[in-house]
């Protein structure tokens, strides 16, 4: 079976949704990047897997990769995504209206 191409956009709920959660593993590999995610979301370690079923946890996790350039840069080149990509999946997962080419 052959792998979709990273670079494709991707379309379904779900694929926002997983790349939400690969976004979340993104952050928690280093203290300096999930240190500033909790702080800005009130969340401790211990919490961190509850608030993962909340609605629009997903959401905020790529809004908060968003929000820094640098961030956002370094987690779509590790999974050689157009940046674009991310914005789409926080759109779709914040159940905002899709643009052309985002998430269906």
């Amino acid at each position: 079976m052959r792998d979709k191409d990273p670079m494709a956009p991707r379309h379904s709920l779900h694929d926002a949704e997983a790349l939400a959660v690969q976004a979340l593993g993104f952050l928690a590999a280093e203290p300096e990047r999930i240190g500033p995610f909790l702080a800005a979301t009130g969340l401790d370690p211990a919490n961190l897997r509850a608030a993962a079923g909340e609605p629009g946890f997903l959401a905020a996790v790529l809004e908060h990769i968003g929000s820094s350039d640098s961030l956002l840069l370094e987690f779509a080149g590790n999974l050689r995504l157009n940046p674009e990509i991310v914005a789409q999946a926080r759109r779709r997962l914040a159940g905002e209206a899709p643009g052309p080419g985002d998430f269906a």
